[in-house]
């Protein structure tokens, strides 16, 4: 069984490193990409299909719940939303 592609999307660098290292740790998971925003990850998202997208609620400019909006139900990956508060 092949493991599962995840892309990691946040516009806080070390958020993104952070749950990009702890990924790491399952072995079936592989993160192909981290976006800083969601026009990247959309972008990113059309040309690599990954399985997973764990993605950040909060961004500024187009924020997670607006990503998926724009995503093709063709081409919807398994979204896991993430996010934290002060």
């Amino acid at each position: 069984m092949r493991g599962r592609r995840a892309m990691v999307v946040d516009d806080e660098r070390r958020a993104r490193r952070c749950l990009a290292l702890r990924l790491a740790e399952f072995s079936q998971i592989e993160v192909i990409a981290e976006c800083a925003n969601g026009e990247e990850a959309l972008s990113v998202i059309g040309l690599e299909s990954p399985d997973l997208v764990f993605l950040d609620i909060q961004m500024p400019g187009m924020d997670g719940f607006d990503l998926v909006c724009e995503l093709q139900s063709d081409n919807m990956p398994l979204i896991i939303f993430v996010t934290a508060f002060d």
